[in-house]
């Protein structure tokens, strides 16, 4: 397992974003050398974990809990396949492009090492928006991506640290739980009935989904 890797963007204008300036940090380009990775703060105030990347859109996107997106080359590979086109590492938006890891298998709460000193860790999958559609420009793309559920994975920072193409990724930590990130993404997109049981990964789940999850259950029982 390895990173094959690391993206970053920088804002340019588009027509494709409800951002209210126009602009979008989703165009990520492989970076020549060595990048940091820090905590970057709460959504609304961090942006992206990443030294040198731009995230436009702090209101859906960035902080403690998204400050990493990674995305398994294998995925990209399938899409090729489907789309008939090439998909370069960072063509989803995505920071890390990684190889023989399963981003979307992936439990959340579980922690990788990226290199010497960097450690994350997973806490939802990637829900696909406009700015999104508009970037790839494939009709009807949100709901593709949705269909296939293979989201890859936001992370926060645990041990921030420096990282490059190469490093390999290590697992370092994985819950007892079954909540993967694909289970996750299905729960809150195409079957709000799986929601209870996103519960069994605590607090290491993003937020959001796990307000959605307690609110369910609240309202449905589990």
């Amino acid at each position: 397992m390895k990173l094959l890797s690391v993206n970053l963007g920088r804002a340019r204008a588009v027509p494709y974003t409800d951002h209210p300036e126009g602009v979008t940090g989703i165009d990520k380009q492989p970076a020549d050398g060595p990048v940091r990775v820090t905590a970057p703060g709460p959504m609304g105030v961090g942006a992206s974990g990443l030294a040198g990347d731009t995230v436009c859109d702090t209101r859906h996107h960035g902080g403690d809990d998204q400050a990493v997106y990674a995305v398994a080359r294998e995925d990209l590979d399938d899409w090729e396949r489907v789309l008939g086109r090439p998909l370069p590492n960072g063509s989803f938006g995505e920071n890390l492009t990684t190889t023989g890891l399963d981003v979307s298998g992936a439990r959340i709460g579980e922690r990788w090492r990226v290199g010497p000193e960097l450690v994350l860790e997973v806490t939802s999958g990637r829900i696909p928006c406009r700015t999104f559609q508009g970037h790839l420009g494939e009709k009807q793309w949100v709901r593709r991506f949705t269909e296939k559920g293979a989201p890859g994975a936001y992370l926060r920072v645990v041990e921030p640290g420096g990282i490059r193409a190469g490093d390999p990724v290590r697992i370092v930590h994985r819950p007892g739980h079954e909540v993967t990130v694909a289970l996750q993404f299905r729960a809150v997109t195409t079957r709000r009935d799986l929601l209870p049981r996103l519960l069994a990964a605590g607090e290491a789940l993003h937020p959001e989904p796990l307000a959605a999850a307690r609110k369910y259950v609240a309202r449905h029982g589990g």
